[in-house]
């Protein structure tokens, strides 16, 4: 069952209080979410998987399917830096870079893909 679509006003609402204030947990994760949610519609594919743990992953980007087991491609973040990428704050190159993303497969990159929520929160 597919998972109920956050509405653009609350998560650009979310999104803003999570970069520029003081949000409460709540917050973050629809923030989250909801870029996780733009990503998935903007790039939408199952070749890899962007996870952002506690608060949510989703399958991205076209190509080779999988469909059992561990994805071969995958990324993983936390979620200050995942909105920070999302929001286009933080480059996909300087964040591989520096380590804050753990990322394993031959197409676990975003490059051209983010930011999602470019404008929300600047």
């Amino acid at each position: 069952m597919a998972r109920a679509r956050i509405p653009d006003d609350v998560g650009r609402e979310a999104v803003d209080r999570a970069v520029r204030e003081a949000a409460s947990r709540d917050e973050i994760a629809t923030a989250v979410r909801y870029t996780l949610q733009l990503l998935a519609e903007r790039s939408s594919g199952n070749t890899l998987e962007v996870r952002v743990p506690p608060f949510g992953a989703v399958q991205c980007i076209e190509g080779p399917r999988h469909t059992r087991g561990t994805p071969p491609n995958v990324i993983e973040t936390d979620a200050e830096t995942w909105l920070a990428l999302a929001t286009g704050a933080l480059s996909w190159t300087d964040a591989a870079a520096s380590g804050s993303v753990l990322a394993s497969g031959s197409r676990a990159d975003l490059t051209g893909h983010i930011p999602v929520a470019r404008g929300i929160a600047t």
